[in-house]
C-alpha cells in the first residue's frame, strides 16, 4: 500500500522558490533515506509533507489523501510524526510532560517510549531545558512517537551529537524499524547507519529529485556525484 506520494512538488519562501519538482514515493512499513548536499531542500520537502509548508504545485498524498487543504495539527492526526531540525521541544515542562503533551492512543505510550530510551524514565521530573543534547533528541523522537504515527520524519536526528549518543539513537530507530514495522523517511549524512534502517533513498540536487533506487546502491558514482563523498 502506497502511504505517502510527491508528485512534482514546487515550494516557495516568498519570491525565493525552494523546490522545482521532488517525486517520491513511500509504502507501508518501508523506511526511506531523504538524501542531498546542505541546501538541496530536504528540510523544506520535509515541512512541506507535515504542512508546516505550502507548496505552489504539485500533489501531495497521504493514506490517498490530497493533503494540499491540510494544516500542521491535521496532518498530524492524520498519522504524520515530526522529529524536527533542532529538536524543539517544550524547554520548560517536564519530559513526562513532554511526552504526555503529544500522547495519542496506541502502542507507543510512556512505558514503551521509556523502554526504549531508558535514560527519559531516569529523567522524567526533570526540566527539557536541562536535559544534555543528546537526552532532548531522544526526547524529541519519543514525543513524536506517542502520537503513535502511521508515518515518522526525522530531521537530522543524530546531527551535532556525540558518537556514543548517535549510536544509542541510530539503535533506537532500527528497534522501531524492527520491532513495528513503522514507516520512516530520514535525513541524514551517515550512509553507514542509514544504510543500517533504510530500504531505499531520493536524492535531491537544487531542489529536485534526482535519482531514487535502493539504500544498497548509494555508493561509488551515485555517492561521489550527488553526495560529495
Amino acid at each position: 500500500m502506497t502511504l505517502l506520494r510527491l508528485d512534482q512538488i514546487a515550494a516557495s519562501y516568498g519570491a525565493a522558490q525552494a523546490l522545482f519538482g521532488v517525486d517520491l514515493h513511500l509504502e507501508e512499513g518501508e523506511v526511506l533515506a531523504l538524501m542531498g548536499r546542505n541546501g538541496m531542500g530536504k528540510s523544506t520537502t520535509i515541512r512541506v509533507i507535515c504542512r508546516l509548508m505550502k507548496h505552489s504545485a504539485g500533489h501531495v498524498q497521504f493514506l490517498g489523501r490530497d493533503m494540499a487543504q491540510v494544516s500542521p495539527h491535521e496532518a498530524a492526526r492524520a498519522g504524520l510524526g515530526l522529529v524536527p531540525e533542532g529538536r524543539r521541544i517544550f524547554a520548560s515542562l517536564t519530559v513526562r510532560e513532554n511526552l504526555m503533551a503529544a500522547a495519542r492512543p496506541g502502542l507507543w505510550d510512556f512505558a514503551a517510549v521509556t523502554r526504549l530510551f531508558p535514560r527519559l524514565k531516569e529523567r522524567e521530573g526533570q526540566i527539557a531545558r536541562h536535559l544534555s543534547g543528546g537526552e532532548q533528541q531522544m526526547l524529541a523522537i519519543g514525543r513524536a512517537l506517542m502520537t503513535n504515527p502511521r508515518l515518522m520524519l526525522l530531521d537530522e536526528a543524530t546531527e551535532g551529537l556525540a558518537p556514543v549518543v548517535r549510536q544509542e539513537i541510530w539503535d533506537a530507530l532500527d528497534a522501531v524499524r524492527r520491532d513495528t514495522g513503522m514507516s520512516l523517511i530520514v535525513v541524514d549524512k551517515s550512509l553507514t547507519e542509514l544504510g543500517r534502517i533504510a530500504d531505499r533513498a531520493t536524492i535531491l540536487e537544487r531542489g529536485q529529485s534526482v535519482w531514487t533506487g535502493s539504500m544498497s546502491d548509494v555508493a561509488g558514482d551515485v555517492a561521489n556525484t550527488y553526495l560529495g563523498v
